[in-house]
């Protein structure tokens, strides 16, 4: 267990006498697939309010490229699944929840079916492709290579659908507000265009997402800078796994252009993964080649750019139909065409991104937190599905899963009543005398220390002077009180960055994402969580 001392409850002042109130029964911060789907449950039989700090079509589950996970096919099983899920975790997944999760999904599926998403089709039936580190084809898609659209559009538009769903877009949820006897009562927020606002709430449900921000190279957008993780933590919430970062392997690089994610589906459809030199290297690093765990090849594509002197490697699809991938990856054939990349006659430059948040808020089997009428679901929980590396596209089945959870015991809660009412509260941040440094400068600094110390390789030398750089930074920067959603960011960002700097130190082994340049025997037993909780 990690304990850190945290001076400050609240990164804004409170005053609910001069604020605008709002009363609901649930609120659900985040409107992603967990978010979403947790407004459709728990809407159904009480109020809900649902906001997030950008647009609905701004989530990570929007950008999803890649699939969800389910048994499907006649010649997969739960145990199968069950088992790859396992094995990818190495020995870090709770497996009651990992059948839980699998056991759910085939139900889930036909559910978003009804709600009318439109999954690739196959004489009739859904069709199954294979990922890296999954034994059966089990993995689903819509629209080719636009799957997490595809589910959230189904999803928002049953939301829609939903006279106690209220959706506020461009809310940004500063904090939760906690009482030692009632937990969770609800949050305060600025609203683009009113001002700060106080939401009082029976219930709150996190589903803000993950944190991939919070590094140079990146597969995320803007909003994923790990709000609901701090917010969480700063409310007394335990944090765990919080080493557990994954990097997707790859992701397309353009020198001066933003990343974007290259789906694994390639490689499970056969694209080949070269170096710079046009050399296949994948079967040196493990048997399954191409269709390894995200963090071996991952580490693999790391270790031939440095032999190589490279700052990428290539995803060979020149043997492709490219009519066919026109249509089977639409978004994928259009990105590159943007950037003059023939793929019947070019490799795609590619290199690896932070992707997914494996740790987070932890939660039980019923998505509730230590703190009462708190609950979190999707990315930003740690469920313990994952483990020490989450297996592809088990993620978006996850979110449904416990969003819908998070929905019946939101239910639970409003039948209850306890929390829902006005309270009269003050809040008053000190005032400090330190100097200002600019939030811009601290928040590309940030990112790039974190590329570089707490990235796919760790050593115990850079992530003690990560933590030292990281401290001295927040001497600066959170004791001030800012006004803008930038800069509440950046305070976030510096909360998140430092507890991931003192997890990755403490867990002294190489084991799923996490791996330690001085400690690199990779382990795979059972091993015990590091909680994080603030003192």
């Amino acid at each position: 267990m990690i304990k850190q001392s945290y001076g400050r409850r609240y990164l804004v002042s409170i005053d609910t006498v001069s604020t605008q109130q709002l009363f609901t029964d649930c609120l659900i911060i985040g409107g992603g697939v967990a978010g979403l789907r947790a407004a459709i449950e728990a809407g159904s039989k009480c109020n809900v309010t649902l906001i997030c700090k950008g647009k609905l079509d701004q989530s990570n589950t929007w950008n999803a490229q890649g699939g969800i996970a389910s048994v499907l096919a006649s010649d997969d099983s739960f145990e199968d699944h069950v088992a790859d899920t396992l094995k990818t975790g190495c020995g870090v997944c709770d497996e009651e929840v990992v059948r839980l999760v699998v056991q759910e999904g085939p139900g889930l599926i036909r559910q978003l079916l009804e709600w009318g998403t439109e999954f690739d089709m196959v004489d009739g039936k859904i069709d199954v492709s294979r990922e890296g580190g999954h034994s059966k084809a089990r993995v689903i898609h819509a629209h080719g290579d636009s799957t997490g659209r595809g589910i959230a559009e189904a999803l928002i538009r049953k939301v829609k659908e939903m006279p106690n769903v209220n959706v506020i877009e461009d809310f940004y949820a500063i904090d939760i507000i906690t009482t030692e006897s009632n937990g969770c009562i609800g949050a305060v927020g600025h609203r683009s265009g009113i001002g700060y606002e106080v939401i009082w709430a029976g219930s709150t449900i996190l589903a803000t997402g993950g944190a991939g921000r919070l590094y140079r190279e990146t597969t995320n957008p803007e909003i994923a800078t790990g709000d609901g993780l701090a917010m969480a933590w700063r409310a007394g919430a335990v944090l765990n796994d919080m080493e557990f970062m994954q990097f997707h392997p790859t992701t397309l690089y353009i020198a001066g252009a933003s990343r974007a994610l290259i789906t694994e589906t390639l490689r499970g459809e056969g694209a080949i993964l070269r170096d710079c030199n046009g050399e296949t290297f994948m079967k040196g690093y493990h048997e399954s080649a191409e269709l390894a765990p995200r963090d071996i090849v991952s580490r693999a594509i790391l270790d031939r750019m440095l032999k190589t002197g490279s700052t990428h490697v290539y995803l060979d699809i020149r043997h492709f139909d490219k009519v066919h991938f026109s249509k089977r990856f639409p978004l994928i054939s259009e990105l590159c065409e943007s950037f003059d990349i023939d793929v019947s006659k070019d490799m795609i430059p590619v290199r690896p991104s932070a992707h997914y948040m494996v740790g987070g808020v932890k939660t039980d089997t019923r998505s509730r937190t230590n703190i009462k009428n708190l609950y979190a679901c999707g990315e930003v929980a740690a469920t313990g599905l994952h483990g020490a590396n989450r297996l592809g596209s088990n993620s978006l089945l996850e979110g449904l899963v416990f969003g819908k959870l998070a929905g019946i015991e939101a239910i639970a809660a409003a039948a209850v009543g306890d929390g829902l009412m006005y309270r009269k509260m003050k809040y008053d941040v000190p005032t400090s005398d330190r100097s200002r440094l600019d939030a811009e400068d601290v928040r590309n600094s940030l990112r790039a220390l974190m590329w570089r110390n707490i990235g796919i390789t760790r050593k115990e030398q850079p992530l003690e002077e990560a933590q030292e750089i990281i401290r001295f930074w927040q001497r600066y920067v959170m004791d001030k009180v800012f006004d803008s959603r930038f800069d509440w960011e950046v305070q976030n960002m510096l909360t998140i960055s430092l507890l991931m700097a003192e997890a990755a130190a403490k867990r002294k082994e190489s084991r799923g994402v996490h791996y330690r340049g001085d400690y690199p025997e990779v382990c795979e037993g059972s091993v015990a969580h590091y909680d994080i909780v603030r003192e």
